[in-house]
């Protein structure tokens, strides 16, 4: 018997069981991978509240999270030619990856590049798709532009300073407490601002004083007027979340904050976007799971980066699959660092 965690319906973290399951053979098309880790998102605590979009609308409840893994094969399906059992892979997963087995359609699975630890690939897809979907795809980010990544030490905030690096940009991080202006620095922030100990706006505009032309935020109504503000002449500002309205630690959503902080969630008007020559884009990464083109494309860029040394895995903790409680108490709480994963 196999393990997974299952959400039978919204709540706090006492909603997340560890349950038992038979694993299924692959289909044809399929792959079936023992998994060896898990990457953790922001979004599988949203699903775990019932305030996730995709969630409701391309699977409901019950459900498991879990949008990537890497493991080993260890069966195939009889059209898969890619595959063989005992090739070590990584996987993205339209939810369903905090398990010790699943099956995956062989356009999601990818060969491990050999530089990479089978344990950190599995922090890889989620949050690289993302940057480099909201870099490359949206901000179409040029050599020489200043970036201003919101969350810089986080998995996204890492994974787009090292892909604005890369295609010659100039990246700032911003971060929440001092203990992440380092790994910002390792993972290529040119500078680094601290918003615990100055002021975010005053210390953006000191480091770039004509405004940036990419700025990345997933905070939601707390930055997000003042991001639009600090865009330089045809910036683009990228929205992929709206942390500030979500809890800190306590597991379940204050229905009347979350009135209050849509209430003051900015309205972009397109006559003033004209006129400003600013740009407001939005995406939501489990959305795009139709757009198998894209996906492949980033993909296909992510590893190719990966295996040549210009990219690199990010640091990560680690949680057995049974104390997914305690990891999503973490990554709520706004301290770590990186990728959080999941050891079946």
């Amino acid at each position: 018997m196999e393990s997974r965690v299952v959400i039978h319906k919204p709540g706090n973290y006492d909603a997340l069981t560890l349950e038992q399951y038979e694993a299924s053979a692959p289909k044809a098309d399929e792959v079936s991978i023992k998994v060896a880790a898990t990457g953790i998102n922001y979004a599988d605590c949203v699903i775990r509240m019932g305030l996730y979009k995709s969630a409701n609308e391309l699977h409901g409840y019950p459900i498991t999270p879990g949008f990537e893994v890497s493991g080993e094969v260890i069966a195939v399906g009889s059209d898969v030619t890619g595959f063989k059992p005992g090739d070590k892979v990584l996987g993205m997963s339209l939810f369903g990856g905090y398990c010790s087995q699943l099956c995956l359609p062989q356009h999601q699975v990818f060969p491990l590049p050999q530089n990479i630890e089978l344990i950190a690939a599995a922090g890889i897809p989620a949050v690289y798709l993302t940057a480099w979907f909201a870099l490359h795809e949206l901000a179409h980010v040029r050599a020489g532009e200043k970036v201003l990544v919101h969350s810089g030490a986080g998995g996204v905030g890492l994974a787009a300073l090292q892909l604005a690096k890369r295609a010659g940009a100039d990246p700032v991080a911003v971060v929440g407490s001092s203990h992440k202006v380092d790994v910002a620095q390792q993972y290529g922030a040119s500078a680094v601002i601290d918003k615990s100990s100055s002021d975010l706006w005053d210390q953006a505009k000191s480091i770039s004083a004509n405004g940036y032309s990419v700025i990345m935020d997933p905070n939601g109504y707390s930055t997000l007027e003042q991001s639009y503000q600090h865009l330089a002449p045809v910036g683009k500002l990228v929205i992929y979340g709206f942390h500030s309205m979500l809890p800190q630690g306590t597991g379940r959503p204050n229905y009347l904050k979350l009135a209050r902080d849509w209430l003051r969630t900015p309205r972009f008007n397109p006559l003033n976007m004209t006129a400003d020559n600013k740009s407001v884009l939005a995406f939501n990464l489990s959305f795009l799971s139709e757009r198998r083109d894209l996906l492949l494309a980033a993909m296909s860029d992510i590893l190719h980066g990966l295996t040549d040394g210009s990219l690199k895995p990010l640091p990560y903790q680690t949680w057995p699959l049974a104390d997914v409680d305690k990891a999503h108490h973490a990554i709520e709480s706004a301290q770590t660092t990186g990728k959080l994963l999941l050891i079946p």
